[in-house]
This record gives structure tokens, C-alpha cells and sequence, in this order.
């Protein structure tokens, strides 16, 4: 014969930490995953902040009014260098080829002196960069290299910077580019000047420009996946544990069944709308108890309930009204009235609950209420005979003579106490063990019943509750049913909430 083992507690509470370590080391690697997930999907419209560092406090526009805002730096590794490769992101040709235009003329002029900086944009070197930078400006307003990276903004940010630097609202963007990369402009104003204003105003837009290839599926080429993947091994393989420990150990449920109670795991499995990861994370932490979801849950609970409860209730009652008025309108009454005539009463327990109850009802009046109320009554009593002596004319014609009032009190304090005795004696007679009287009462309780349904079995009775019937259950829907739709039912949950912390304490 087999044995049951039972875990000692100590081994019991040990397989509980162990447990609990292992769901929360599996929650935080979810969380892990999350952020980078949440990284990925960010990381293409905050580029240019991972790129420069650099972000705009209180930068907004007003119609024709600009604000830039206050510039504020922040120190970041070069997160761009290493992250770029995993989306598919390579430096865009031209823009790059310009840039390095932009660097070797840099180089080419000596920024030793003004009197060798002249000398220096002279030089056929120079000249010639110039020229290349000039045609090079207008390709890129032409061609839109930032388009395929959805930078189309960016292109108009220079055209206009290079304009305001100008001062020349007339001339176009490409008249601005071919006069800021001429020697009469670098000669006139300071080379150094120029330069500066080009790497803090329009360096950083054109080095934010990208391209990315399209793969074979005709999307952009994306190596998130291959990151993704360590995290979806382990997923998985706590996923097919966790669900096949849950079908040994619950009767009755197998592993498809388990898989389906553990359904928002799967959103950790599929690489499509990795948004949606923030479910199981946040449940798997509230499991590991890392975060307490409690309040949120049952706020949530109470919601599904307002909004559920109202719409059950009207329809569940608006059906079985529903129902009524089709049985009365079938003339179901009448049916049943006719049923009680020809049909015999079946009995279960050899008892006539209604008279049982009657005399239940009785024995209470006559042994609990009556002794409570006795004196109530008497004064009733008491006070409606004076008032039939006061209004009889014979009674006020003998008001007068000496004594009658005091024979008068006598008498009624006499009558109210007989009738209230002889009442009390009556009913304690009722109620007192007699068979024949059971008899009696049984008998005035089926002809009470008969009578009643015979005279309702009339056609102009019957006729007129029915309609009274249908009306009344129609105003029932029209004035209490439909109303349900319409009541707070947060009132009511709040009165629930009001009522169990009233049973707590």
C-alpha cells in the first residue's frame, strides 16, 4: 500500500521561496525585455536626441512667432554607434559625401589669421570645394535625400536657416546656399564665423539624415528580431513548464486547457504588436508580488460590473415581464383557473401549508402581538365609545343629572374590557388544539379560494385583469425597468463596499 507524503512545513515554505524567486527573476527579465521593446519603438523618432544629445526645453511654434527654447545637453555613450547596425541604418551617401566637403574645406583653410584665411579661400583648392558645394546644395534640395528617412522637415529647418543667415527673404533656398558657399561671402565676413554658424545650425540637421535598405519582404531591414530571440527561448521554455506543471496538478485540466489559462503569456511569444507585452509584465509582477495591483483590480472588477450589472438586469427583467404578458395575453389565467377545478391537488406531505400558516399567524398575534398592543387598543376602544355617547342626543340630555358620568365610565371602561377579553378568548380558542376546528378552517380556506376563482372565471372579470394585469406590468417597465439603464450604479457598489466594511467590524 502507497503512502501519501506530506511536505513538512519547512520544506513546504522552501518550495514557496523557491517558487517565488523563479517568478520574480522571470518578471524582471520580462520587464528587461519590455523596456527594450519599448526602446525599439522609440528609438527612430528620438534618434536625433540619441545622436546629439541635445534637446529643447519649452521649444514650440505660434503662428509667424518661434520659440527654440533652452538648448540643455546631456552627456550619452554613443548609443547610435551600436544600436543604428540593428535597425539597418547606414550613413545616406550624399549627405555624407557633403559633409565631407564641408570637413576638407575646414582643413584647407588656415585659421591662424585673418590675413592668412583670405589668402587661404584664394587658393584653386578652395575654389574648387566651393564650387562643389554649391552644386551639392542644390542637388540636395532637389533630390530630398531625407525622404526616405521621413526627414522632409528637417530639409525645409535648413532651407530656412540658410535664408535668415542671409537676410535676403526674396532669394530661394538654393540662391541662399550658392551665396553662403561663395568667396565674396566668406571673404566679407569672417570664414570662422561662417563655419561655426554651419556646424551648430545645419551640421547636426544633415548628420541626422539616414538611410535604410528594404528587404526581400519589401519592409525596411530590422535585426530587432535576432535580439528578441534569447528573450523568447526563455519565455517559452517558462511558458511550456509552467503550463504543463499546471495540468499535473489541477484535475481535470489538460495542457491545451492550461495554455489557455496562462493566454496572456502568448503576447511574450509573438513578434508582432510587442507593445501589447505590458500585460504579462504587469500581471507576472503583481504575481511575484514586486507590485500590488490589488486597488487597480478591483477598481476594474467594479467597472466591468457598473457597466455589465445594468444591462443583465434591464434585459433579464424586461424578458420575464415579457414572458408574463404573452402567458396572460395566451389566456394562460384562465387556463389555470380551469386546471384547479378538474385537476386534483397533489399533496406531498399530507399538509395544508396555507391553513399551517394561517394558524402560525394567528398564534403569533394571539401570544406576542395582542399582550403588546392590548392597552393600545383598549384606549381605541375606549375613545370610540365616547365619541358614539357624545353624539347621541339622549346620552347629552342626561349629562346633566348628578352621577350619570361616573355610571358612564364605569360602564365603558366594562364594555372596552369585555370586548377586548372576548376578542383575545376568541382567537386563544382558535388557535387551541381542536381538530374539528382545523376541519372548519380548512374547509373556509378552499372555499374562500373556490369563490374567488369562480367569479374570476366570468368573462368580464377575467377580461378586465387581464388588461389590468398587461398594463400594470407595462408601466412596471416604463417606469422601474427602463430606469435601470439610467441609475448610477457606482451609488450601489459604493453602498456594497459600505455594507461589507459594516460586517468587517
Amino acid at each position: 500500500m502507497s503512502s501519501i507524503q506530506r511536505l513538512t512545513p519547512s520544506k513546504s515554505k522552501r518550495k514557496f521561496r523557491l517558487a517565488l524567486l523563479w517568478e520574480r527573476a522571470v518578471a524582471l527579465v520580462a520587464s528587461l525585455n519590455y523596456l527594450l521593446v519599448l526602446f525599439d519603438l522609440t528609438y527612430l523618432p528620438l534618434r536625433d536626441f540619441w545622436l546629439h544629445g541635445e534637446v529643447q526645453l519649452l521649444s514650440f511654434d505660434i503662428g509667424p512667432w518661434s520659440f527654440p527654447g533652452l538648448p540643455l545637453e546631456v552627456p550619452l555613450p554613443p548609443i547610435t554607434q551600436w544600436y543604428d547596425p540593428i535597425k539597418g541604418i547606414q550613413p545616406y551617401r550624399e549627405t555624407e559625401q557633403y559633409l565631407d566637403k564641408v570637413n576638407a574645406l575646414e582643413a584647407e583653410i588656415d585659421a591662424t589669421n585673418l590675413r592668412t584665411k583670405l589668402r587661404s579661400l584664394q587658393s584653386p583648392e578652395v575654389i574648387q570645394l566651393l564650387e562643389d558645394l554649391r552644386q551639392r546644395s542644390v542637388d540636395m534640395i532637389e533630390t530630398n535625400p531625407f525622404q526616405l528617412a521621413d526627414k522632409t522637415g528637417d530639409l525645409e529647418k535648413i532651407k530656412n536657416k540658410m535664408r535668415e543667415h542671409i537676410v535676403n527673404d526674396e532669394d530661394s533656398a538654393k540662391e541662399a546656399f550658392r551665396e553662403f558657399w561663395s568667396q565674396e561671402n566668406l571673404t566679407a565676413k569672417d570664414p570662422e564665423n561662417e563655419l561655426e554658424f554651419f556646424n551648430e545650425e545645419i551640421r547636426p540637421l544633415i548628420e541626422a539624415n539616414y538611410y535604410r535598405p528594404i528587404g526581400e519582404t519589401g519592409d525596411f531591414v530590422d535585426y530587432f528580431g535576432l535580439v528578441d530571440f534569447p528573450f523568447f527561448l526563455i519565455f517559452l521554455t517558462d511558458f511550456l513548464g509552467r503550463t504543463w506543471l499546471i495540468s499535473r496538478h489541477r484535475t481535470g485540466v489538460s495542457w491545451l486547457d492550461a495554455m489557455l489559462w496562462r493566454w496572456y503569456d502568448i503576447f511574450l511569444l509573438i513578434p508582432l504588436w510587442r507593445w501589447l507585452r505590458i500585460i504579462p509584465v504587469t500581471i507576472r509582477l503583481d504575481q511575484a508580488k514586486l507590485i500590488d495591483m490589488s486597488a487597480i483590480q478591483k477598481q476594474v472588477r467594479q467597472g466591468f460590473v457598473a457597466e455589465i450589472a445594468g444591462d443583465m438586469t434591464q434585459v433579464v427583467v424586461i424578458q420575464i415581464i415579457n414572458e408574463l404578458q404573452y402567458s396572460i395575453r395566451q389566456g394562460e389565467i384562465a387556463n389555470l383557473l380551469q386546471q384547479r377545478e378538474v385537476r386534483p391537488y397533489i399533496d406531498l406531505n399530507e399538509t395544508d401549508e396555507v391553513a399551517a400558516l394561517t394558524k402560525i399567524m394567528v398564534q403569533m398575534t394571539v401570544n406576542q402581538v395582542l399582550p403588546a398592543i392590548r392597552s393600545d387598543v383598549e384606549d381605541l376602544l375606549r375613545h370610540n365609545v365616547d365619541k358614539i355617547l357624545n353624539q347621541s342626543q339622549a346620552y347629552q340630555g342626561l349629562e346633566r343629572v348628578p352621577g350619570v358620568e361616573t355610571i358612564r365610565n364605569q360602564l365603558t371602561e366594562r364594555l372596552v374590557h369585555q370586548i377586548t377579553q372576548a376578542l383575545y378568548n376568541g382567537l386563544d380558542a382558535a388557535i387551541a388544539d381542536d381538530p374539528v376546528g382545523d376541519q372548519i378552517l380548512q374547509r373556509l380556506i378552499r372555499h374562500l379560494g373556490e369563490a374567488y376563482g369562480s367569479q374570476m372565471q366570468t368573462q368580464k372579470t377575467l377580461d378586465e385583469i387581464q388588461y389590468l394585469l398587461n398594463a400594470f406590468l407595462e408601466e412596471v417597465k416604463v417606469n422601474y425597468v427602463e430606469r435601470l439603464s439610467q441609475e448610477d450604479l457606482e451609488d450601489i457598489l459604493d453602498q456594497t463596499r459600505a455594507i461589507r466594511q459594516k460586517r468587517q467590524v
